[in-house]
């Protein structure tokens, strides 16, 4: 049996492995692609971590990572509109298929959907084999860097574009690395002025490269002050709460414009205390969102790119995947944007012997 490289959580606690694993073969309908690059998500670190999602979320032993790219090498049978050899990423919740939601087109509502790299085998190994439909071709002029991180674009992509953006003054409560891509995406689909809000320094400098109006430590200054100094009169139309900070929404709420709109996509764990009477009298729209459209977001996404959008300023550090320990100490240290690991294929690895459907050559 074939075998290959990928990170492994193989016990109940801290830390990941580089273990040889077998290769996976591709099933009816599914695909299998040789990964190229891969990002560390803040998922990732919680699993590194082992915290107490991670505790309760996943079963080990399991492949980890959800962010990649690679080529298109087996064919499972029944597969069609894909080729080998061809460059691609991919969703990563894989749906049930026969809810309401599913049925009726609403996919990323499924209640039902595993996540590959946490609830079923990731992309941080050599080879990946995933849905078809679930397979997302790209074009070949995109930087690999850039098409390993479309998945947390997608989340970017889908908070924002929620809202009417174009002329609207936009909020964004954290500048991790989602915050950051959702500031670019704004200020790309058309928005006045984009203030974004941390305490990290690191990323607030990022964020200042994504083309915020004003990046604000919130330790020394206040999004009404910087209300103040953009000259605005009447509050944010459009908040984007990406930091899962329950101090963070509450600023956020009390800065809105009547009639704001809210987009939730930071994890804010437990109960969360807000003045629900602002949110009565202000008549503000508070929507909850996961993952992306499917495949609505990829499109747009795609489209953005195509068309001008410059998401590399987010991605600050590279490591070949047997560097992988430092790589999540950097992820973890808060004083990186994106953080991708390259595996043998993107490092001059021998390519695989591509499959036709059924597993022949």
């Amino acid at each position: 049996m074939e075998s290959m490289l990928a990170l492994v959580k193989n016990h109940r606690g801290a830390g990941l492995a580089l273990e040889s694993v077998p290769v996976p073969s591709a099933g009816a309908g599914e695909v299998v692609i040789r990964v190229l690059k891969t990002a560390i998500c803040g998922t990732d670190v919680h699993i590194y971590e082992w915290d107490e999602w991670a505790q309760r979320t996943l079963s080990v032993p399991l492949i980890a990572g959800h962010e990649f790219v690679g080529r298109i090498v087996e064919l499972g049978d029944g597969v069609r509109g894909l080729e080998l050899g061809e460059l691609a990423t991919g969703e990563g919740h894989i749906v049930c298929g026969h809810c309401r939601n599913c049925r009726a087109g609403r996919r990323h509502l499924c209640a039902h959907s595993v996540s590959i790299g946490a609830t079923a085998p990731g992309a941080f190994a050599e080879y990946l084999a995933l849905p078809a439909v679930n397979v997302w071709p790209v074009d070949e002029r995109i930087p690999l860097d850039t098409l390993a991180i479309f998945d947390p674009l997608g989340n970017a992509v889908h908070t924002a574009l929620s809202f009417d953006l174009v002329g609207e003054d936009v909020l964004i409560t954290g500048a991790g690395p989602v915050g950051c891509l959702a500031a670019a995406v704004v200020r790309h689909a058309g928005a006045r002025h984009v203030v974004i809000t941390d305490v990290n320094p690191t990323r607030l400098s990022i964020a200042e490269k994504m083309g915020v109006s004003l990046a604000v430590d919130v330790r020394t200054a206040s999004p009404a002050e910087a209300m103040t100094t953009l000259g605005m009169q009447e509050g944010f139309d459009v908040g984007l709460e990406m930091s899962g900070n329950k101090d963070a929404l509450r600023s956020m709420i009390a800065v809105m414009a009547h009639g704001g709109r809210i987009g939730l996509l930071g994890f804010l764990e437990g109960e969360t205390p807000v003045e629900l009477e602002r949110v009565i009298f202000g008549g503000l729209t508070l929507t909850g969102i996961y993952g992306r459209e499917m495949f609505e977001t990829w499109y747009k996404m795609t489209a953005m790119v195509e068309s001008g959008l410059d998401v590399t300023p987010v991605i600050t550090h590279h490591f070949p995947v047997a560097e992988y320990e430092e790589a999540f100490a950097i992820a973890h240290s808060g004083h990186s944007g994106k953080v991708i690991l390259e595996w043998p294929a993107a490092l001059g690895g021998e390519d695989r012997e591509q499959r036709q459907p059924g597993g022949e050559t």
